[in-house]
């Protein structure tokens, strides 16, 4: 389960994946219920989340340039001291009483940039660390280092909440940042770093070698297929965790409990996954996207916070196993000098979920919570089948 730990340096990669992980978790936790302290908007939190997450769509592709052909090094060095500095001076803002809520969505927005370098820079490092034997291993142990950090950040952006206040809390992310900082230097230089200079029509040329991979990679056009559906239809839930909080009575701490449920949940899917390296991992990404968004239902019309935390619990799962096959099914769907371009296009289809967070929120302000929750889950199973009963090769990739 654990194999790719074996590789020399990996461990230092993984550690500071899950510190980020759960600093940007923490932080989009803080967003959202900000956002709900100061306007008990449905739409106002979405856009919480659409901050976050818009940065994948617009910034994917030319994330995937920069892991291929630039200094991924120096960019994820970069995006962390950027982060640090800003969530401190959030924090100082918050201490002396001048945070508003519209500071935060840009904050949000530079997170979520640092997002893109980290899923296309280190994880093509990753590839190059543990190579083609390893990869299933370690794409499933990122996926669960995810899962752990989802899960601890709600609940560390809970209890900094409750216990010292929400400026105080943007100090303990900075104090993250800077964590995973220093443990991301301690991983020596190796080849796979890029300094090519580039010509002015290279990043362009770049980028449209990347697109051009949708006209002739049909397995990859398969998955990013799903991917979409997924996160338009299921993740743009994730901010309105703070209104079923609300709805269910439950303070800070009882919210980031709620929300945690679904990172515990995905480490259980990403636990199998890794243990297992099941064959047939397009099937079995295909089984937890549809068994998440089914699971969702019922959590989406109980009225108790325990039984709502065992459905959040019970669709992670399904998501475990969506989320720690993605990135393998991507990096190896492609030629080994265009996988970080793939990386890109694979943050790009993740970048819908901002479209959906936005018609979501939009359809929580005149449904309710809870039964616009429940449209957009059933109409993504929907299309996600009708999809796939059209573009059948992500079924038939295999370890």
């Amino acid at each position: 389960m654990f194999g790719a730990l074996r590789v020399h340096r990996y461990p230092l990669l993984l550690a500071t994946g899950w510190v980020w992980g759960l600093s940007r978790w923490g932080v989009g936790f803080l967003g959202g219920y900000l956002a709900r302290e100061l306007s008990d908007s449905a739409r106002l939190i979405q856009l919480t989340g659409v901050a976050l997450w818009a940065p994948l769509l617009v910034g994917g592709v030319a994330g995937g340039v920069i892991a291929d052909r630039l200094n991924r090094r120096a960019a994820i060095v970069l995006q962390f001291v950027v982060v640090a500095g800003l969530a401190t001076v959030l924090g100082v803002t918050e201490l002396v009483g001048r945070l508003e809520l519209w500071m935060i969505y840009p904050f949000l927005v530079v997170v979520g940039t640092g997002w893109v370098i980290d899923l296309t820079c280190r994880r093509t490092i990753v590839y190059e660390l543990v190579g083609s034997d390893r990869i299933d291993n370690a794409m499933a142990l990122e996926s669960l280092s995810s899962a752990t950090s989802l899960a601890a950040g709600a609940l560390v952006g809970g209890s900094a909440i409750k216990a010292v206040g929400i400026g105080a809390a943007f100090m303990v992310v900075a104090g993250l940042m800077l964590v995973a900082l220093l443990l991301f230097v301690a991983v020596p230089v190796r080849s796979g770093r890029r300094v090519e200079v580039l010509t002015p029509s290279g990043p362009f040329a770049a980028v449209g070698q990347g697109l051009a991979l949708l006209r002739t990679e049909p397995a990859l056009v398969s998955v990013l297929g799903v991917t979409a559906a997924v996160n338009f239809f299921y993740f743009s839930f994730t901010p309105l965790v703070q209104r079923f909080g609300q709805l269910l009575d439950a303070d800070a701490l009882e919210t980031g409990m709620l929300a945690s449920m679904t990172g515990f949940g995905m480490m259980a899917g990403s636990a199998f996954v890794a243990r297992f390296q099941p064959v047939r991992r397009g099937v079995v990404y295909l089984a937890g996207s549809l068994g998440a968004m089914v699971l969702l239902v019922p959590f989406t019309q109980v009225t108790g916070l325990v039984p709502a935390m065992v459905f959040l619990l019970a669709s992670g799962i399904g998501m475990g196993m969506f989320g720690s096959t993605q990135g393998t099914l991507v990096l190896t769907a492609v030629d080994e000098e265009f996988r970080g371009r793939a990386m890109g296009l694979l943050s790009t289809a993740i970048g819908v979920l901002p479209a959906g967070m936005i018609a979501l929120g939009e359809l929580a302000e005149v449904w309710g919570a809870r039964d616009a929750v429940l449209a957009s889950v059933v109409v993504g199973a929907v299309l996600c089948s009708v999809w796939v009963l059209r573009h059948r090769q992500v079924l038939g990739l295999t370890a």
